[in-house]
């Protein structure tokens, strides 16, 4: 199994300062909504890839040469 713990404090943080951001009325809900929906979505896909064993991407990567 794959584990990347980069990217998931990655996603953490990003979910916890979207959810503050709600929380002191910074974005109206429509706004973080589907942010916060993509960013568990995201973390599920990824966790669901490494538990079957599949390749997961990391999220900041260099660029192959050309």
């Amino acid at each position: 199994m794959s584990i990347n713990p980069s990217k998931a404090l990655i996603a953490l943080v990003a979910l916890i300062c979207m959810t503050v951001l709600l929380a002191v009325k910074a974005i109206e809900t429509d706004q973080g909504l589907p942010i916060i929906t993509m960013i568990v979505g995201y973390s599920v896909g990824n966790g669901m890839a490494a538990i079957t064993g599949k390749q997961v991407d990391p999220i900041i990567k260099k660029k192959d040469p050309k």
